[in-house]
């Protein structure tokens, strides 16, 4: 994705007896009332019904999204805060000061330029961000190559940030080369810029869960900044197959149920065995590419020059499902 933008099926029952229970009987006077019975728990509401909210558009782009749904509660918990806050600023009452630089925590492809693109877009309609734009850097974005050159850079993505969101990512790499790096000059300045613009743009770090716990240690003052934390999971295969058939409609192809089989089998034993990180969203995404350019090249030898059927266009088949070396 994210960045993609996800859903839940309740299973039935199987058929089993049921275990023996034992029921407890207590008998109270008849002139003794009994307790009026509690009502049955609801389900929590995660997003307003009304379409006019201004968390309606957020919502649906939320719900597009496969899983994430400790994310997406969370972006609930945020909106929910801002509207109640400007209530009680209508009603007199002290709204205190909220700051809200995020840390965005997990593997590649599970969604965190997507979700920081939608918190731009809240903080916009809420009234906290003017525009409500996103800058993406990382750190070639933010390093210099001299002293001096790097709070120079830092502090230019920081203005064109302002009224938005500056999003590092891969923030961590800014901590890796010690005492003498520039990168540390970056960390600086952009605590600075924190304090010299307030309110004025909203920072957001991100990066492997690891090496942002190591990046936040790197500087004294930057966890207390950041009050907000969203870790990301990785997906599950069975959201990852979802996301591969939404990838291809979204193109107007469609797997056939044996593309299908033979994907998910894949994806599980890539997540077993990988070493590294697995690319989740993104490792998908380019599965789904190299199979449409498969089936270009299938279709392109047994038809020639003629004209294949509107199905045949659409269908990616289990054939045009491969994988480099590096990737089987």
């Amino acid at each position: 994705m994210g960045q993609m933008s996800g859903r839940a099926i309740a299973a039935g029952g199987t058929g089993a007896p049921r275990p023996s229970r034992q029921i407890s009987i207590v008998l109270r006077p008849a002139d003794q009332a009994a307790p009026p019975a509690e009502p049955p728990a609801r389900e929590p509401v995660r997003g307003p019904a009304d379409p006019g909210s201004p968390f309606a558009e957020i919502q649906r782009e939320l719900d597009a999204m496969v899983g994430l749904e400790k994310v997406k509660a969370l972006i609930y918990e945020i909106y929910a805060l801002l509207h109640i806050s400007g209530l009680r600023s209508a009603a007199g009452l002290a709204v205190g000061p909220q700051v809200y630089h995020m840390i965005f925590s997990g593997n590649p492809g599970t969604g965190k330029t997507t979700v920081a693109r939608i918190v731009a877009k809240l903080f916009q309609k809420m009234g906290v961000l003017p525009k409500g734009h996103l800058i993406e850097v990382e750190r070639a974005d933010l390093v210099g190559e001299y002293i001096g050159h790097t709070a120079q850079k830092t502090r230019e993505m920081v203005r064109k940030a302002l009224g938005g969101v500056l999003f590092v990512d891969e923030a961590y790499s800014l901590a890796r080369g010690g005492e003498k790096d520039f990168g540390k000059e970056a960390i600086d300045t952009l605590v600075k810029a924190m304090e010299d613009y307030k309110n004025q743009f909203v920072l957001i770090l991100a990066g492997y869960p690891n090496e942002i716990d190591m990046f936040l240690l790197s500087n004294p003052g930057l966890p207390s900044r950041f009050p907000i934390r969203i870790d990301f999971p990785d997906y599950t295969v069975d959201q990852l197959v979802r996301i591969a058939e939404l990838m291809a409609k979204e193109r107007d192809y469609e797997l056939q149920p044996q593309a299908i089989e033979k994907l998910r089998q894949h994806l599980a034993e890539r997540k077993r065995n990988s070493l590294l990180p697995f690319s989740n969203a993104r490792y998908v995404r380019n599965t789904i590419e190299k199979a449409i350019r498969h089936q270009a090249v299938r279709l392109l030898n047994l038809y020639g020059t003629g004209q294949p059927g509107r199905q045949e266009l659409m269908t990616i088949r289990a054939e045009d499902l491969r994988w480099d070396a590096e990737d089987a």
